[in-house]
């Protein structure tokens, strides 16, 4: 009998599991050239013949943060747990929120749909099919770096300049980008097999919205329902995303790189996933 490494995987599930993160790894090295590349082209022709060109990337986040502020601290009266009406600081701390937010629901609305909109590269042997939903992840970054200097302006205007905790953010950010990745990986995947699936992830995404303790926070909710927020992969990178942005909190470093490893894994899943199926893309196409 193999030995235990852990109560649900044996030592050789690790091994393999190690050994498909490590090709995962090098293939992103590889392509890191393509992969920049078609970012940049993805940015520059989402933009392309508009008046304003990628200023649509910061006045679009900034216009649905007025509105989203609007309805919840005017219309609705919320307030978060600060001890302070400033609609200004409600609107800073939704914003940091949303910007975990948008950069997931962006990139899993998106993944169904890669393969399909790129069936040209499905027949290119040599075409790295895999780097696809990278793409996506990278244009979403993009955006998520447009988002974060637009609340990093606002802040300073107001608050003046943000607890030296700030510089964490990129670091609370990297569980979000494996994870994402990973299920990025398996949507595009299924997206060539089963075309619901495009129309499941905009459901599942705007769910999982009013589920993630973006426009509350989680200590507003009754103990039994905490346990539930758990089951949330966002909702502990959008509290730490608040706590370093806003309120000079370091992450709890264990619950981080538990975090973290967590996301690993589901990269690593995901990426098995897409590259064991790829084989019958064509078949679909």
């Amino acid at each position: 009998m193999s030995e235990q490494a852990t109560p649900y995987l044996r030592a050789d599930d690790w091994r393999d599991l190690t050994s498909t993160m490590l090709k995962m790894c090098n293939s992103l090295l590889k392509n890191r050239s393509l992969i920049k590349s078609l970012v940049v082209r993805e940015i520059v022709g989402r933009y392309r013949g508009s008046v304003m060109g990628v200023l649509w990337s910061f006045f679009l986040p900034v216009l649905m943060l007025a509105v989203y502020t609007f309805v919840f601290s005017v219309i609705f009266k919320a307030r978060w747990n600060t001890g302070s009406d400033s609609k200004t600081e409600f609107a800073l701390i939704l914003f940091a929120g949303l910007l975990v937010f948008n950069f997931f629901s962006e990139c899993v609305n998106r993944a169904p749909g890669l393969v399909l909109a790129n069936t040209s590269y499905v027949k290119k042997v040599v075409f790295p099919l895999e780097i696809l939903p990278v793409v996506t992840l990278g244009t979403a970054l993009f955006h998520c770096g447009v988002g974060l200097l637009a609340w990093l302006l606002f802040y300073v205007i107001f608050f003046g300049a943000p607890p030296p905790t700030a510089l964490l953010f990129p670091i609370v950010l990297l569980p979000l980008l494996f994870l994402t990745a990973g299920i990025s990986w398996l949507l595009a995947s299924l997206g060539v097999f089963l075309r619901d699936v495009a129309q499941v992830a905009s459901v599942a995404t705007t769910v999982l919205m009013f589920l993630s303790p973006i426009f509350y926070p989680s200590s507003a909710l009754p103990e039994s329902f905490k346990k539930v927020l758990l089951l949330n992969p966002l909702a502990l990178i959008i509290e730490q995303t608040r706590d370093v942005l806003i309120f000079g909190k370091a992450p709890a470093w264990g619950v981080y790189f538990m975090s973290l490893l967590g996301s690993l894994i589901v990269a690593g899943l995901g990426y098995a996933w897409f590259q064991k199926t790829r084989k019958g893309f064509a078949d679909v196409l």
